[in-house]
């Protein structure tokens, strides 16, 4: 029997309930003791393979000090397979917010841990120079012809 994909919402929902978690610096495991759960069953919901229930959903935002729609930030009536209206759209998985990855939530720590807004700035300012940079190579890269290596040579 194959295995059911995962709503996308239940996964945008578990993908903000470990972002939150990671930004207070929680453990699956300690979030897991406060609702009764092994940690297992939070790895479950935060990849959204279990759905969420309203009064967990309820106990979560209260573990997490956020208000309950926090959870459903960033999606999108569009982002909805089968959503009235939207039959066209793409019904695809959500791309992951860069925040919701521990990457991002690293790098957007460290941030907001510079308290001179100059030196934020200044850091803002080369991220996109690297950036643009990065993009400007591959872009090189896409046009230059391709050289062809003979025995020859």
């Amino acid at each position: 029997m194959p295995r059911k994909e995962p709503n996308p919402i239940d996964i945008h929902v578990g993908s903000r309930v470990r972002m939150r978690r990671m930004l207070v610096s929680m453990s699956q495991e300690k979030l897991g003791e406060q609702l009764g759960l092994t940690f297992q069953q939070v790895q479950k919901y935060e990849k959204g393979a279990n759905r969420i229930g309203a009064s967990r959903l309820f106990q979560i935002s209260q573990i997490l000090t956020v208000p309950v729609d926090f959870f459903f930030d960033g999606l999108q009536p569009e982002d909805v397979p089968g959503h009235p209206g939207f039959a066209d759209s793409n019904n695809s998985h959500f791309e992951l917010d860069i925040l919701s990855t521990s990457e991002g939530i690293q790098l957007n720590s460290a941030f907001f841990s510079i308290k001179d807004a100059t030196v934020r700035k200044k850091m803002l300012e080369l991220l996109k120079a690297l950036g643009a940079a990065e993009g400007a190579d591959a872009n090189k890269e896409a046009a230059a012809p391709s050289k062809t290596v003979t025995a020859a040579e």
